[in-house]
């Protein structure tokens, strides 16, 4: 009986031998690489945080009105992701991901000429369709050009320079503002197109890894047929799936829950909000890749890990809904009690995110990375846009719920990333050196050697 195309990769990769843990060296093109990433991420900080009042300044249009179309634009842009999906595993990850920079500079370009409801509409729902497929093209591009360990690394330095960057983004704009005035807006909007610009002509210099020896598979054509289909069939990975929605909703706590527990819960003041912002984004930034690092030097099995993350979050959430229970009165303790949790949440961040990431990356066939990290990314997405409906519902009926339910859903993560462990392949489980790059050289041709004299 002749295997799925899914089932001949599976078993051919289950076989696979895992090696032991090294220093992993430098891919050809990292540097342009990563700073496309900062590059990126600093344009997306100059509007991130001032999102609702950036585009009421560029459009006129009222908060309200703002709001709403950003909302069913962002629902709509989800449509984006198979299509994002399809088009990796047919072009490649790095002309798609170039595409995704033309469609988010060009959005960002024309959006202070975008003052009328029905373009502002048009066009935000262009630049929705690229910032929503962009992170699985990116974590699809990371599959191309690494490989092993190198994968675990670049995981860790993203997620450092996407903290980083939106905290100086954030820090630009308002000076540009300031300076400024509305027309600061403006140019926010035109230098975040330009980042994009910028960070597309830095990526082209970055080449997919190649390993030597490695010859074309025999199931790309089926496999490239099969689809979507190929990915509902996967079951582990599909868990895999589910596992990061669970996780993901407590990663949504801090720009959506965390203000309101602070201001409405413990009646702390409004800088406490933006203090637990400060303490997240400075530690992901500046020990991010260190604790990402100390990881893998232990050698610990990426679903572990992701797993022992997903623990340290389910502590972090159960404190929060003690915490709330109590409602502290004293100024000082509600102070302490937040910078104490807010840190031990970021922590469970850094030990969770690239071992996650990493994992469903490593899982996926190579052939059809692409569908599968557009899947994937649908957990971020749907976590993202439940959010703020599901939260606001529940810290109305009592302020410890939504800490509850978020303790819950980490602790049920973790457990079924322990259960995944037995069915993925080694590879994706366990970390291993980095696969050598071939570099693309012409081929030499040399005289034969003379014959040995009999």
């Amino acid at each position: 009986m002749s295997l799925s195309p899914l089932s001949r990769i599976r078993a051919n990769r289950r076989t696979a031998q895992p090696a032991q843990p090294v220093r992993p060296t430098r891919i050809p093109g990292e540097r342009a690489m990563l700073g496309a990433m900062a590059v990126d991420s600093v344009g997306s900080g100059m509007y991130v945080p001032f999102s609702l009042v950036f585009f009421h300044h560029i459009t006129g249009l009222s908060f309200a009105v703002v709001g709403a179309v950003l909302t069913a634009v962002g629902l709509i842009g989800m449509g984006a992701l198979p299509l994002a999906g399809a088009a990796v595993d047919r072009y490649g990850a790095r002309r798609v991901q170039l595409a995704l920079y033309g469609v988010r500079g060009a959005g960002f370009a024309l959006y202070p000429f975008a003052v009328a409801l029905p373009a502002f509409a048009a066009v935000a729902l262009g630049t929705s369709f690229g910032d929503r497929a962009f992170p699985a093209v990116q974590q699809s591009y990371i599959g191309e050009v690494a490989r092993g360990a190198d994968r675990d690394r670049l995981q860790a330095a993203a997620r450092a320079l996407r903290n980083a960057g939106l905290g100086g983004g954030a820090l630009l704009a308002s000076l540009i503002i300031t300076v400024a005035g509305d027309r600061g807006f403006t140019a926010a909007a035109w230098l975040n197109a330009a980042s994009f610009g910028l960070a597309a002509l830095l990526i082209r210099s970055v080449r997919p890894a190649r390993t030597p020896g490695a010859a074309a598979s025999s199931d790309v054509p089926a496999c490239t047929k099969c689809g979507y289909r190929m990915v509902f069939a996967d079951k582990p990975f599909l868990g895999l799936t589910v596992a990061n929605f669970l996780t993901a909703l407590g990663y949504s706590a801090l720009p959506v829950l965390f203000p309101l527990f602070i201001v409405n819960t413990l009646a702390g003041p409004q800088s406490l909000t933006g203090a637990a912002f400060t303490i997240n984004t400075v530690l992901c930034a500046v020990a991010g890749v260190f604790v990402a690092g100390r990881i893998r030097r232990h050698g610990a099995r990426r679903t572990r890990s992701a797993a022992f993350g997903a623990a340290i979050y389910a502590t972090a959430f159960a404190a929060l809904a003690a915490v709330a229970a109590v409602r502290p009165h004293a100024g000082w303790v509600v102070a302490a009690a937040v910078v104490g949790l807010v840190t031990l949440y970021t922590v469970a961040e850094m030990v969770h995110n690239p071992s996650a990431g990493t994992l469903a990356v490593a899982a996926a066939p190579e052939n059809v990375r692409g569908r599968y990290m557009a899947t994937y990314q649908l957990s971020w997405s749907l976590a993202a846009t439940l959010a703020p409906s599901l939260f606001t519902v529940l810290i109305a009926a009592g302020a410890w719920l939504p800490w509850a339910l978020l303790t819950g859903t980490a602790l049920s993560a973790a457990v079924l990333l322990l259960r995944l462990e037995p069915h993925l392949p080694a590879e994706a489980v366990r970390l291993t050196p980095p696969a050598p790059v071939a570099e693309h050289r012409p081929e030499v041709r040399t005289a034969p050697a003379p014959a040995a004299a009999v």
